[in-house]
């Protein structure tokens, strides 16, 4: 393997980044608002289009499916038209898409909708990261976790905002997101300067070559595992929870809040300290325990684990993604498109099977299934260990960035 540049170098910090890079990762806390957005108006949402859980479920799947596959054409796009236009194209997509779901007045018609969205929502998340990667100061770690941040920042503010719209119309959480996307689409077409085109055009079938790589495959299908225990929490909880909106949007809002707070702060020290591999296990076997507790606690102990899930969701969402960007020496886009592909098919299945498995069998039975996905996500990175050493080099960059320069005599 061809050894990768640094990825840590020490001029600026996370906060001082230029405009092109803020309008993109405001863009970037609206994109990811959109993944909590409807958890508050779930049962509001069935109750108006007189549909079951399994079939509101679906919202999540045909977005996160189509997301999915949709990141294996997010490269080839952008490595042709610019990563700018790509994101533009990307931000239109989730305007219309958004706008539409709020006309819809079937469950069905709301389901394809949110499709759309899904499409949008890859060209623009994937080349997203590449972007604010490229254009940030600092090195590509401050990158990611300001990256994560607007992911953290999006996810908390997500179902906040659906409570506070959903309280008034079921309707009104997707205009409100058409109209915040496109602010973002405003500012981004008039405060990003285009960034250069690749020397060489991505392939389409760069993406699944990638995945031949040992450590971005072993990060890809742990994060499979690992995001149907995350979706879990996410999609079938409110259903569990039994409150209003407002009451659900105040759950996952302290869920995301600990998320946020998981992935700016706690996943990069631990990761200078035990390295990102341990920083996995950790999160995972700390989700494992909450689920359990989804599982088996009552209707207070299941709003504290809920809120609490955010803690290693948060840590594992860092230490993932800087995993896929790190491991191997294929290029970050393809990379990502490749992690994404893989790990995304967990945000597809979890909610469908969840809410199914809660109305054929009971309520508990998917939070179990949650924890095992944890454990075989576990045993994944433990069988495959060696594939991931690539990390420890950037580990120790991390940790040599932290230590005091010698004092002179």
């Amino acid at each position: 393997m061809h050894a990768r540049p640094s990825s840590t170098t020490k001029g600026g910090g996370i906060l001082r980044q230029p405009m092109s890079v803020w309008a993109t990762a405001f863009a970037a806390v609206v994109a990811f608002m959109g993944i909590g957005l409807v958890d508050p108006i779930l049962p509001a949402i069935a109750k108006n289009l007189s549909a079951t859980p399994s079939q509101v479920s679906l919202l999540f799947t045909s977005y996160f499916l189509i997301t999915a596959v949709a990141m294996l054409i997010t490269g080839w796009v952008s490595s042709r038209i610019g990563g700018k236009r790509t994101l533009m194209i990307g931000l239109t997509l989730v305007v219309l898409f958004a706008a539409l779901a709020g006309t819809s007045d079937t469950v069905g018609q709301l389901v394809g909708f949110r499709a759309g969205w899904g499409l949008g929502n890859a060209l623009f998340v994937a080349t997203a990261l590449a972007v604010i990667v490229g254009a940030a100061s600092g090195g590509a770690e401050k990158a990611i976790v300001l990256y994560e941040a607007a992911l953290g920042l999006g996810i908390s503010l997500g179902p906040l905002v659906g409570a506070l719209l959903g309280d008034m119309n079921w309707r009104f959480p997707f205009f409100g997101t058409a109209i915040l996307m496109a602010v973002g689409f405003l500012l981004i077409s008039t405060l990003l300067k285009a960034p250069p085109k690749p020397a060489e055009k991505t392939r389409l079938s760069a993406p699944i070559r990638a995945l031949g790589h040992g450590g971005l495959a072993t990060t890809a299908f742990t994060a499979l595992f690992y995001n149907y225990a995350f979706f879990t929490v996410l999609a079938f909880t409110p259903f569990v929870l039994g409150m209003s909106a407002h009451g659900i949007g105040l759950v996952f809002f302290g869920w995301g809040v600990m998320v946020a707070l998981a992935s700016v702060f706690g996943a990069p020290a631990l990761q200078r300290r035990v390295g990102t591999v341990r920083v996995m296990y950790l999160g995972l076997a700390l989700l494992v325990l909450f689920q359990l507790g989804l599982a088996f606690f009552g209707h207070d102990g299941i709003i504290i684990c809920t809120i609490l899930s955010g803690i290693p969701i948060g840590l594992n969402n860092t230490a993932f993604t800087e995993a896929a960007m790190e491991v191997s020496d294929n290029p970050r886009p393809v990379a990502s498109a490749g992690y994404n592909f893989v790990r995304w098919m967990g945000g597809a299945l979890a909610p469908y099977f969840a809410t199914k498995l809660a109305e054929e069998v009971n309520p508990h039975l998917p939070y179990v299934v949650g924890a095992a996905c944890c454990a075989v996500a576990i045993g994944i990175l433990a069988a495959r260990r060696r594939h991931m050493a690539p990390l420890e080099r950037v580990d120790i960059d991390h940790a040599f960035q932290d230590e005091p320069l010698p004092v002179q005599a």
